[in-house]
């Protein structure tokens, strides 16, 4: 008989990405002795998860949810909370109640080294993450010293079909059979057929984006001269909203273009890259060319949709955003970089302290030695290799994950034993040679 790593603990599942990933992490802790619950919020959750019998609609208002989950915690006996993205409201207390009790809390995100990565930690991610409490320097002697292949940049952002085909799919079931969850209220700004409408017109206007996309790009590259490249996010992001100073990207835009008027030399110009899952809820393109305008900078300044954004960093001059994780794409390249809210790259070693329109006068470099360290460190780490979306990456994901799971550190006291190991096995065969 195999070992049942599982048994005796207890997950409770909430929100989880679009899609089955949720649903089949759910079924492989099953096989290991684990007790698996789901508690869903509208019918796009339960589109997704199969198993009827672990499944448990929260049909109360929001005020309701902290007291009926704390039940649910007692009479489940439940020891892991499993989510996505920490900074929505249900997750937001779920996370909250969990410390108070004591609960592993295991917190999923895209990765920060996304495409081919998702992220896994417990706690807490992004601006919540353990990393924004660790320095490089610690996170150096936490490696081994062999020093280790990295893997290339990526130069695209993985599963965008299947990724937007299950967000549109979500907010059709939310849209179209949610009566039964009356009192569910969606944690973004807009109504939820807004949401899907912009799903289906993403999904619908594919390839007239994809057109407009290369005739930007391919004039980008005729122009011949230097330029910065802003790396944009999406508005509604939990990133930008909870770990920002901005509220809108407007906020973000007139910063940037008017610093840019202002402090770079007259022939660079800006080149704003749109993320690949921009819907047009937020009028970022028309904001640009309206600031740009206003600036008298037109000329210099332009849009790009979504694309590879290998492509536009291999000839910038600069790079800046808000907190995009697409930032470490630039600083593997050694590029200045700039940036505005919190993140767990944002180390002085690598990124600029100066004001916006000195850093677009002459920018200053990262450490990018240090830089391969730190990203090093979280490919050893919190960094899974998969995805959410297309199969083939779901099960490269399950693969290694579940594992992680059922550790009894997270990521980050994992690498901290096996160094700790390590030393101490160096130790001992320093003395057996002495």
């Amino acid at each position: 008989m195999g070992n049942a790593a599982g048994v005796g603990r207890n997950f409770l599942f909430l929100q989880g990405p679009h899609g089955p990933f949720f649903h089949q992490l759910g079924k492989m802790l099953c096989a290991t002795g684990a007790g698996v619950t789901r508690v869903g919020f509208n019918a796009g959750d339960r589109a997704f998860w199969r198993d009827r019998g672990s499944y448990l609609a929260f049909r109360g208002p929001l005020s309701q949810w902290p007291t009926w989950l704390e039940h649910l915690i007692g009479e489940r006996k439940i020891s892991d909370i499993v989510l996505y993205g920490d900074t929505r409201p249900v997750h937001a207390h779920a996370v909250e109640l969990a410390r108070r009790l004591g609960l592993c809390v295991h917190v999923f995100e895209e990765g920060y080294l996304r495409p081919y990565w998702v992220s896994y930690e417990r706690g807490g991610s992004n601006g919540n993450s353990r990393l924004m409490d660790m320095d490089v320097t610690e996170m150096q002697g936490l490696l081994s010293r062999d020093a280790a292949q990295l893997p290339e940049a990526p130069d695209h952002w993985g599963d965008m079909r299947e990724h937007v085909f299950y967000g549109a799919l979500y907010h059709w079931f939310v849209l179209f059979r949610n009566r039964r969850y009356r009192n569910f209220r969606s944690h973004r700004a807009i109504s939820l057929g807004r949401e899907f409408r912009l799903h289906l017109n993403r999904l619908t206007l594919m390839p007239l984006h994809w057109a407009l996309r290369v005739r930007a790009t391919a004039h980008l590259k005729r122009g011949g001269y230097p330029y910065n490249l802003v790396l944009l996010q999406l508005e509604h992001d939990a990133s930008f909203q909870a770990h920002s100073p901005f509220t809108t990207m407007g906020e973000f835009l007139e910063l940037v273009i008017g610093e840019f008027a202002r402090g770079a030399p007259s022939h660079n110009h800006l080149v704003f890259k749109a993320h690949p899952l921009e819907d047009g809820r937020a009028p970022v393109q028309r904001d640009i060319a309206r600031l740009a305008a206003q600036h008298q900078i037109r000329d210099r300044v332009h849009y790009i949709r979504g694309g590879k954004l290998a492509r536009l960093l291999a000839q910038a001059r600069s790079a800046v955003t808000v907190n995009s994780t697409a930032a470490q794409q630039a600083l593997w390249r050694g590029l200045p970089l700039k940036i505005f809210g919190a993140a767990v790259y944002a180390k002085p070693e690598f990124v600029s302290d100066q004001g916006l329109a000195d850093f677009f006068a002459d920018p200053a470099y990262p450490d990018v030695e240090k830089y391969r360290d730190f990203r090093r460190f979280l490919l050893e780490t919190s960094q899974v290799s998969g995805g959410f979306y297309a199969a083939r990456s779901r099960r490269q994901l399950l693969r290694k994950v579940v594992d992680m799971m059922l550790r009894d550190g997270d990521p980050y006291d994992v690498l901290q034993g096996k160094t700790a190991a390590a030393r101490q096995q160096l130790h001992l065969l320093k003395q057996v040679k002495g």
